[in-house]
């Protein structure tokens, strides 16, 4: 996916995730050596860390390897730390299939 398709998912992301209730915290963390968070956002008290992918269906999802998913969680860990933070979380995927967006909470190993 080329940066500017990456910044318009990221940005449809993020106006799906204001538009139900949550409140953007910060967008493409970087964690040295472990990747980058898309969308990290808040409601109800829990931190969500969320995955952003495109493609032609929703295929795009089975980009989210076990792999991709323990260098996320590693990268939730270290932003946690540097932060300084002790709060609930989960990891989520927002997933394109062209226009249309399917949002996966909690996904896991």
């Amino acid at each position: 996916m080329t940066k500017d398709k990456g910044d318009y998912f990221e940005d449809k992301a993020c106006e799906y995730l204001v538009s139900t209730g949550y409140l953007l915290v910060e967008r493409n963390f970087f964690a040295k050596k472990l990747g980058e968070i898309d969308i990290i956002a808040s409601k109800n008290g829990v931190h969500h860390f969320v995955e952003v992918k495109s493609g032609e269906n929703f295929e795009a999802v089975y980009n989210i390897t076990p792999s991709k998913l323990g260098k996320l969680k590693r990268s939730v860990e270290y932003y946690l730390q540097t932060k300084k933070l002790d709060v609930a979380y989960c990891i989520d995927a927002i997933i394109f299939a062209g226009e249309e967006l399917e949002f996966l909470e909690n996904i896991t190993l």
